[in-house]
């Protein structure tokens, strides 16, 4: 069974949807070199905004997003129906690991998932599902966190012991934090031919108009991991308190910097 480390609550939703508006969703879409005329499945849709960027990106097209937990799939409705774009998306419930696409199988021009892998116990089972949704010659996209690959600089107290702590977290539940440095293997292992692998910046620094979203970002992703943490024992909770004070006034630094990236990987049905 997935566990998503850091749940579905308010404060959550809305982290995730100044990820994708203001963060990632550009940059990403870029990578994607869209023609215009793709059928796409997008596994692990979240709230549906990167689906529904993808969906206005190819007008003569048509994107399914497959969404497994119901409050993020009646979140990314709402989202939609507030945008006036109810139907520009197929917006569906769905397993990434017990993908049930009826007819559908070997249709889809291009099968994309971003951030899923690191979230289930079986990627190989996911990627091989989308491997056999698209047609001969279709493109599998996988991009997802490499977690290892995080500098913060000047370094805040105590701080990669805690990003320690955050990745045994996943280990725990049986997740990998470091799926984005397989990608390439998972797409080979599928079944797939890999043609392409790349990084999507996903830091910033002081100056930059974005850096206050960035930095509240990052503290979001471990401050909602907290109770696993802590229940977990990998972290005592007045340490994490003490580590993420500390990590905020770092954020407030003129010379704060934030180094990560998104690993990225695409691969074509042999």
């Amino acid at each position: 069974m997935a566990v998503y480390i850091h749940g579905t609550d308010d404060d959550e939703q809305r982290r995730l949807s100044l990820m994708n508006d203001v963060l990632l969703n550009s940059a990403m879409l870029r990578e994607m070199n869209l023609r215009g005329d793709e059928r796409i499945l997008d596994l692990g849709s979240g709230l549906g905004q990167f689906t529904r960027l993808m969906a206005r990106a190819v007008p003569n097209g048509h994107v399914v997003g497959i969404e497994y937990s119901e409050e993020q799939l009646n979140a990314a409705k709402r989202l939609a129906a507030n945008d006036g774009e109810t139907s520009l998306a197929d917006l569906r419930s769905g397993d990434a690991l017990n993908l049930d696409l009826g007819n559908e199988w070997g249709t889809f021009d291009v099968a994309h998932t971003r951030f899923l892998l690191e979230h289930i116990p079986d990627p190989l089972r996911a990627v091989r599902s989308m491997v056999r949704a698209v047609k001969p010659g279709g493109r599998i996209v996988l991009a997802d966190d490499d977690h290892g690959v995080l500098r913060l600089w000047p370094e805040p107290p105590g701080w990669m012991s805690l990003w320690d702590a955050y990745m045994r977290a996943y280990e725990r539940i049986g997740n990998d934090p470091n799926v984005g440095r397989r990608l390439v293997q998972l797409l080979h292992e599928a079944g797939a031919q890999p043609v392409r692998n790349t990084w999507v910046f996903f830091g910033g620094c002081a100056g930059m108009e974005t850096f206050p979203i960035l930095a509240a970002n990052m503290a979001g992703v471990v401050r909602t991991a907290r109770d696993t943490i802590v229940s977990q024992g990998l972290f005592a909770a007045d340490a994490f308190d003490r580590v993420m004070a500390d990590y905020f006034l770092w954020s407030q630094r003129p010379d704060a910097a934030l180094w990560f990236s998104v690993a990225w990987a695409e691969g074509v049905n042999r």
